[in-house]
């Protein structure tokens, strides 16, 4: 049975990714990536990982956490970014496309979640620690894949991006357990996305300095231009 300290830090990680997300102020919505980045080092922590913990106490919440907030101050010639979000969501039209895209995706993870634990007994018995996370993680996922679909901004558009990334780690590391290869897999995805929101977050500020967007949408930004 999973303590209580897990259901806690489950609920947590479900609230803070829930504020990246949704907040409409940037500057509070990267600091909410901070928080479930260390969120998620106690998670590893109680997985048995520290080395883990560790490294994404430093790659997340330090790195790219601080990356993220750096976007929003700009350096020398490239403008600062407005710190609240005042892009349009995408047309209501296709809202039911992207959910039931984002429904499916879920479904058929599931799916192979439930095919991976094998007899129906395991899903009788109590809930451990890595079920309850892989779990989470499986809820992770879909907030950071329906925030990528309905987002317009792009730094919005990274944390989902670095979210999702989250959720799939905690679906590995609940299903495969203690492998060492799927955790050195998960370093290696802890890296990744740490580049890749360098790269976006460069780009990103680029194409507000020479174009006034904030969007790949031409004509979508609402908020004023350098």
């Amino acid at each position: 049975m999973a303590p209580i300290e897990a259901w806690s830090l489950a609920g947590l990680l479900l609230l803070t990714a829930g504020v990246c997300l949704l907040h409409r102020h940037l500057w509070r919505a990267c600091q909410g990536f901070a928080a479930f980045a260390l969120l998620m080092a106690l998670a590893w922590l109680l997985l048995g990982a520290p080395w883990l913990a560790l490294a994404e106490a430093l790659l997340g919440a330090l790195l790219t956490g601080g990356t993220l907030l750096w976007t929003l101050r700009g350096r020398g010639a490239l403008p600062r970014l407005a710190p609240l979000d005042a892009t349009p969501r995408r047309a209501r039209a296709t809202a039911p496309l992207r959910w039931l895209l984002s429904l499916i995706w879920l479904g058929l993870t599931g799916l192979a979640v439930l095919w991976l634990l094998g007899d129906s007994a395991a899903l009788l018995a109590p809930v451990s620690v890595t079920t309850l996370f892989s779990g989470t993680g499986l809820l992770i996922m879909g907030l950071g894949l329906w925030s990528f679909t309905t987002q317009r901004h792009l730094l919005r558009r990274l944390l989902a991006f670095n979210l999702l990334g989250s959720g799939v780690f905690l679906l590995l590391a609940g299903l495969a357990g203690p492998a060492a290869e799927v955790r050195g897999l998960i370093l290696t995805g802890l890296v990744v996305a740490l580049l890749g929101s360098v790269l976006g977050a460069a780009l990103l500020l680029r194409l507000h300095a020479q174009a006034g967007r904030v969007t790949l949408s031409i004509g979508t930004d609402s908020g004023p231009r350098p």
